[in-house]
């Protein structure tokens, strides 16, 4: 019985940490999504009103920064795109792991350091999952041209 609580525990942990990770990975329109929430409800627009609204802002907001990172040309364009995205999984990252590994580590100081580890992993997999849409056209280097002629 020991050792299936050990398994599920281990399991449970796990899963939590693969949510976490994942969730704040999308900080930026889940942060959009309250954001609409709270001023559609404040304007009237009831409780499943809000929700609607909100899943919808938030959904919007995600599928806008993919498109405009993933139609752009522009590098200068789509760096500042993904950093609108990145910073604010960045922070909520390390917000994440500065409280869990209170749980485990006593030290402020390497508190601080897994910390500022995480932001960076979590902000970096931001990065990676919305640059992954942009790309490479016929014309730029690296890129199949459909029809050569």
């Amino acid at each position: 019985m020991l050792a299936i609580g050990l398994i599920l525990n281990t399991f449970g942990i796990g899963l939590f940490c693969w949510a976490i990770f994942t969730l704040a990975v999308y900080a930026l329109p889940f942060f959009v999504a309250p954001s609409i929430g709270m001023i559609a409800f404040q304007s009237g627009a009831g409780l499943i009103g809000t929700l609607l609204l909100a899943t919808a802002g938030g959904a919007l907001a995600l599928v806008l920064g993919q498109i405009a990172v993933a139609i752009t040309r522009s590098l200068a364009l789509r760096i500042a795109i993904a950093a609108a995205f990145a910073a604010p999984a960045a922070v909520a990252g390390y917000h994440v792991v500065f409280a869990v590994s209170d749980i485990g580590v006593p030290s402020l100081a390497w508190r601080e350091v897994f910390a500022c580890l995480g932001a960076v992993c979590i902000g970096l997999t931001s990065w990676t999952r919305l640059m992954a849409l942009a790309r490479i056209g016929p014309l730029e280097a690296g890129g199949l041209v459909d029809n050569p002629s």
